[in-house]
């Protein structure tokens, strides 16, 4: 973690063709108190960068020296050549190295490759860049094998590309130094990863707004009325006690068996 403990941020740096806004949005939503900041980096560079604490964190292309550097392999790209609009190639969807072997194939010296053997017949000269080998295939001077991330970010519109079957593919990783691994990488990690924000690992989860209380069940209030009408409910033996009315009945009725005798 780079900064103060009072104002903390965090540096990601990035190699051509990734494109970090998705994960950056989601930092920003999780953590709008910690700045990010983008850091863009050569692909030959990135490693320094990391060791030299310029970057918490870096998009990279594989392989990571994983001696100091700790990496979580992302996706894999795939493979295209870059040709002119017009080159034969446009007739099909898919090409083969074999199908470039009579085609000068520029091979720029920051290329992130890993081939054994590069396609086609070498140009004269190795490009210092891959946007320099992009503008010579536009000047007809020979093709280009690269990441389709790489196609899409230098694109041209006299410019079109196709897969490359056979080609060796370039994969992206997340890496950062082993002995800097922060609550603040931790956090990234967990966002590329695909973790939930209360997600045990990494950054502490927020606390959960506290929950009402349940309402008792008014059942308890119920027997308690009942038995406060106690009384009240036991009209029916009230009733017993209109048996005993029922002997004043009979007392009434005692009374019409006999009237008083008159006396003479």
């Amino acid at each position: 973690m780079t900064g103060s403990e009072e104002s903390p941020a965090f540096r990601l740096a990035y190699v051509p063709g990734v494109t970090p806004t998705k994960w950056v949005r989601i930092w920003n939503e999780r953590l709008p108190d910690v700045p990010l900041s983008l850091v863009p980096v050569s692909a030959a560079d990135a490693f320094d960068l990391l060791r030299d604490g310029g970057a918490d964190a870096g998009f990279v292309r594989l392989p990571v020296d994983r001696e100091d550097l700790s990496a979580i392999p992302l996706y894999t790209e795939t493979t295209v050549v870059v040709i002119p609009k017009d080159h034969l190639v446009t007739a099909v969807e898919e090409v083969s190295a074999e199908d470039l072997a009579d085609e000068i194939v520029l091979h720029p010296l920051d290329d992130t490759l890993d081939w054994e053997r590069p396609p086609g017949r070498p140009a004269n000269e190795r490009p210092a860049t891959t946007l320099d080998a992009v503008e010579l295939v536009a000047a007809g001077v020979g093709l280009l094998v690269v990441p389709q991330s790489l196609a899409r970010l230098h694109h041209r519109k006299d410019l079109t590309y196709r897969p490359v079957a056979d080609a060796p593919a370039s994969r992206v990783a997340l890496s950062w130094p082993q002995d800097e691994t922060t609550d603040l990488v931790e956090d990234f990690i967990g966002i590329v990863r695909g973790r939930t924000v209360n997600s045990s690992r990494g950054r502490r989860p927020s606390p959960a707004p506290a929950q009402p209380k349940a309402k008792r069940p008014e059942t308890g209030g119920a027997r308690r009325k009942t038995a406060a009408g106690k009384p009240a409910g036991n009209g029916s033996r009230g009733g017993s006690g209109g048996r005993s009315g029922s002997g004043g009945t009979k007392g009434g009725k005692g009374g019409t068996r006999g009237k008083p005798r008159r006396r003479s």
